[in-house]
This record gives C-alpha cells, sequence and structure tokens, in this order.
C-alpha cells in the first residue's frame, strides 16, 4: 500500500462533495490520479494540494502537516524479486521510510509519477528500459532535480561509473551488498550522517 495518497472517497470528505465528483474531476483532467493494481483511483497528496491551490479551495490543514513530514519515500526498482524483497524487508523494519517497488524501467516511470519519491534506487539490468535510460529520463526533468538516484549492479566497472557519473546518479552499490551498507549510504545520501556530524563539531567549538 502506497502512504501519502488519497482515496476518491477521502477526498470527497474533505472537499465536501460526493465521490462521484471526485472521478469526474479525474475523467476531465483538473485532478491528477493513478490507478492500483486493483484498479481502483489514489490521488497523490500533494497533487490534491494543487488542486485545491488552483481552483482556490480550503486546504485541509492535516493534509499540509502530512505533507511537510520527514518522512522520506523510496522507489526500489529491479526485476529481482529476491533483492526487492530483501530491500523491502530491510527498510520497512525501521519505519523511517515510505516503500514503493517497480519490477522493471516502464512501471519504474508510472510509479515514480504517482509515488513522487525522494529517493530511487535503480538496477542498472533490466529489459526493456535499462536503469541507464530511466536515469536520464528522469534528469531531464528539472522538476526531479532533488530526487536522489542510487544505482545497484551486480558489475560496476570504470565504464558503468563514468555513465553514472554523467547521467547524475548521485551514488551506486554493487550486489550482493549487506543491509547495513545499503542503510549507511541512504543515512549519506539523505544527509543524516551529515547532521549529525554538524552537531557534534557545533558541540565541540562550544566546549
Amino acid at each position: 500500500m502506497i502512504r501519502n495518497t488519497l482515496t476518491t472517497y477521502g477526498i470527497a470528505q474533505y472537499a465536501q462533495v460526493t465521490p462521484r465528483t471526485v472521478i469526474q474531476w479525474i475523467n476531465e483532467g483538473k485532478l491528477k490520479a493513478f490507478r492500483t493494481p486493483g484498479n481502483h483511483s489514489r490521488v497523490a497528496i500533494e497533487d490534491f494540494l494543487n488542486f485545491c491551490h488552483k481552483y482556490n479551495m480550503p486546504i485541509p490543514k492535516e493534509l499540509l502537516s502530512k505533507q511537510t513530514d520527514d518522512t522520506k519515500r523510496i522507489l526500489v526498482v529491479d526485476d529481482d524479486q529476491g533483492i526487492v524483497d530483501a530491500i523491502r524487508r530491510s527498510l520497512i523494519r525501521d519505519k523511517i521510510y515510505d516503500l514503493a517497488v517497480a519490477f522493471d524501467g516502464f512501471e519504474a516511470g508510472e510509479k515514480f509519477a504517482a509515488f513522487k519519491p525522494h529517493l530511487i534506487i535503480l538496477d542498472v539490468k533490466m529489459p526493456g528500459l535499462d536503469g541507464y535510460k530511466v536515469c536520464s529520463r528522469i534528469r531531464s526533468n528539472p522538476e526531479n532535480k532533488n530526487v536522489k538516484i542510487l544505482f545497484i549492479s551486480g558489475t560496476i566497472d570504470k565504464d558503468a561509473i563514468a555513465q553514472i557519473i554523467k547521467l547524475g546518479a548521485d551514488g551506486y552499490l554493487t550486489k550482493p551488498f549487506s543491509v547495513e551498507v545499503l542503510k549507511n549510504k541512504l543515512q549519506c545520501m539523505f544527509g543524516h550522517n551529515r547532521r549529525a556530524e554538524d552537531r557534534v563539531k557545533s558541540e565541540r567549538e562550544s566546549i
């Protein structure tokens, strides 16, 4: 289940309209939505807030607080079910990340648009649309400049590293990697460690 999204019924309650009206907004293209595997409509909180701004509707305060929390959204893209499950199990235990998964490059594009991740863990080699092409598409849109991209692959040589840097990725890991290595990498990319280091430095200077 993808968190930080709303159902048509939930939006109807916030907007004080019927669910049928919300569905009409979606069908008319006024309200951006996506379909779940069960064929239900879901709307990202950010998209609903944008809709409210555009049509001068009252902004629900509780949604603003949800949008500004510190939870980081991570999209995991890999065609290896085992790798995806291992990453998901290792990260959900800490309850500090929201996770979504995709098993190929085309599904990654759909999930990226709907989930709006802060970071994407991206396998290099996938059938159809590989990780390089997915990364290139993400970076081609200036709105995605702050999205972190972490490449993972069984083999990453000098040429691959050069390509990763050229595409604007933020880091890479070679499979297999441990849970701790992955977590440390994510903390560094999100700046958790840097904030801790700055705090320690500040405390030392005050002594």
